[in-house]
């Protein structure tokens, strides 16, 4: 165990003397597999280059690039505005409905972007200005929008869950289908945040104009349409007049038709539903619901005229500079979990537990403290890539459901997005919006962030909220 938590303390100087944190991570993983082997550098360098190469060549990975292609094409074909148009059409007559308004919107959003700093960025140029039209506090402005956008890796597709789940090996189409009811949870929780900020500051988030059932109906025209073709093909697989996959493909198609005449929000809310109702149906993998979305997705940049060659160009630009990105953290935190895994510290773990005979669920709430604390120091990524060696094979001893283990990761994470000083999503309103002060945006997230630390809890003791929509996955 020693050797683990060497290893981790030279990881950490090392990268704060800034170097990058993948590379971190592949220097000690390298230089402890070595010493583990008696400074046999060939086994250390060969499983390495084992790492690296088996990495590349994951077909389960093509998932991360094509959810950020997904995420940039959705981003240019403008949906973000039509999300917060539709949700402020319903929700933007209450107090604090522009903010609420927000939330939902990010939860949409999130829910075919799959990034919650590309999410925070996205609100910050759509919904910041409306707030400030209508009177808004700038701390209620920015930590709507700082807690609605972490929103963007918890509601599937997620970035942060793919790479838990290749991690552990852990089934990426379960962790997609857990990830909703904790999403809606998430953004119900929030919203009541809103209503508790306007409640002590009634100021803070004045009403806004209210819209007729009309102006309502016609910002989700098409959803109808969508619902019933959808309906009439889970009836022909019940009934058995069409087999399953070729009912995928036809709805994918008959989805990307009528998106090209329905341009609002229903076509956005169609291609989630295509994706994650295939997915979650077993109809097709996760891979191949990705490439269904980012297809989708494209589909619609085009229907909106918004995406010529350059758009093109700079969208699979973005996606592969981000990917890399990922795919060199991963792969500096795969050496680093396979030097862990052969020091003693992951039995000796299990053993410390083991000889106090603790409930589970304390262990799995000890944790989630350590992952909040550790979330006010540490990026967040860097975080769980670092610690899920470390805890895992801990929660596979004790039976506990990796599924759900994930979600409260992932949940750990957007807190951490958010907490002062060093949450992500508040350097990206920091950057976007110079104008506001640095301590409004942090005096802004706090209640959110309180309400987060509430919605942990909540999954912590009912477990079941994760875990129910898995348990029905073909």
């Amino acid at each position: 165990m020693t050797e683990a938590l060497i290893g981790l303390l030279a990881m950490m100087v090392l990268a704060f003397v800034r170097i990058p944190i993948a590379l971190s991570m592949g220097i000690v993983g390298i230089v402890g597999y070595a010493y583990m082997r008696d400074w046999s550098w060939g086994a250390a360098l060969a499983t390495a280059q084992t790492k690296i190469y088996e990495t590349g060549r994951n077909y389960t990975l093509s998932v991360v690039p094509l959810f950020i292609l997904m995420g940039n094409f959705v981003t240019r074909a403008g949906m973000s505005q039509e999300l917060f148009r539709t949700a402020y059409a319903f929700i933007g007559h209450l107090r604090g409905g522009l903010a609420m308004a927000t939330i939902v919107g990010c939860a949409g959003f999130g829910a075919i972007c799959g990034s919650s700093i590309a999410t925070a960025a996205t609100f910050a140029k759509v919904a910041y200005p409306s707030m400030k039209r209508f009177g808004y506090a700038d701390y209620l402005s920015t930590g709507s929008i700082a807690a609605g956008g972490t929103l963007g890796i918890l509601i599937p597709p997620s970035t942060i869950m793919v790479i838990y789940g290749i991690m552990t090996e852990t089934n990426i189409g379960k962790l997609f289908a857990a990830g909703v009811l904790p999403g809606i949870l998430a953004t119900l929780l929030l919203c009541m945040a809103v209503q508790y900020v306007t409640w002590r500051d009634p100021k803070a988030g004045p009403r806004g104009e209210r819209t007729s059932w009309r102006e309502r109906w016609s910002t989700i025209a098409g959803l109808q349409w969508f619902f019933a073709v959808g309906v009439a093909i889970w009836l022909a697989v019940r009934l058995s007049w069409i087999e399953s996959d070729n009912a995928a493909v036809i709805g994918a198609f008959v989805v990307f038709l009528m998106s090209l005449h329905y341009k609002g929000v229903s076509s956005v809310i169609a291609l989630f539903t295509l994706v994650m109702g295939g997915i979650y149906g077993g109809v097709f993998t996760a891979v191949e619901g990705a490439g269904v979305g980012a297809f989708g997705a494209m589909v619609f940049a085009l229907a909106r005229r918004a995406l010529g060659w350059r758009e093109l160009y700079e969208a699979l630009l973005e996606s592969a500079r981000t990917t890399s990105m990922l795919f060199m953290i991963l792969i500096g935190a795969l050496m680093f979990a396979e030097f862990v895994n052969i020091t003693t510290m992951p039995a000796d773990l299990k053993a410390f537990v083991s000889q106090f005979e603790v409930n589970p669920l304390m262990v799995v709430a000890a944790i989630m403290v350590i992952y909040v604390i550790l979330g006010t120091a540490m990026e967040e990524l860097s975080m769980i890539l670092l610690t899920v060696p470390l805890f895992f094979p801990l929660i596979v001893h004790m039976g506990l459901d990796p599924v759900w283990f994930g979600i409260l990761i992932v949940v750990v994470v957007e807190i951490g997005l958010i907490s002062p000083p060093v949450g992500m999503n508040l350097f990206v309103l920091n950057t976007l919006l110079p104008q506001v002060p640095t301590r409004t945006i942090f005096r802004g997230v706090m209640p959110f962030v309180i309400v987060d630390c509430v919605r942990l809890a909540i999954l912590v003791a009912f477990p079941i909220i994760s875990t129910l929509l898995p348990s029905y996955m073909k």
